[in-house]
């Protein structure tokens, strides 16, 4: 699945919860990706990161987070323990919010991206900054 592919079904889930009801609202939309971003650092100062051991020691949790295994409340119950609040889980929380606005706004984000990625390649080191 490409990023389009991922911010289309994004947006279609965020309609239908009801994320799209007032419409467009470009500022709160940017100030709920930046709530993300701090849920993120507040995850880091904690060390909540997701327990990579997790995958793999229980043969039954790792299946249940396939996306062919159909048990939602199980998957809902690993999701919870393993993963909710971790500094993954807020990074992905950003970047679906940051895909569900472009796809709404009519943006193509991988195109962008890719651009910003040819850009960034062209720059010199630290891209001429300050080296701390």
């Amino acid at each position: 699945m490409n990023i389009q592919e991922i911010s289309k079904q994004i947006n279609v889930n965020a309609h239908e919860k009801g994320f799209w009801d007032k419409g467009i609202d470009v500022p709160e939309k940017l100030m709920l990706i930046v709530s993300e971003v701090s849920e993120a650092m507040e995850a880091d100062r904690k060390s909540a990161y997701f327990p990579k051991q997790y995958l793999g020691a229980d043969e039954e949790a790792t299946k249940r987070f396939l996306p062919s295994h159909t048990d939602v409340e199980s998957f809902k119950v690993d999701f919870e323990v393993s993963t909710k609040d971790t500094f993954e889980d807020e990074l992905a929380d950003a970047a679906i919010r940051i895909f569900d606005l472009a796809f709404e706004m009519g943006i193509d984000l991988s195109w962008h991206i890719q651009q910003k990625v040819r850009y960034n390649a062209s720059r010199p080191k630290m891209h001429g900054g300050k080296k701390y």
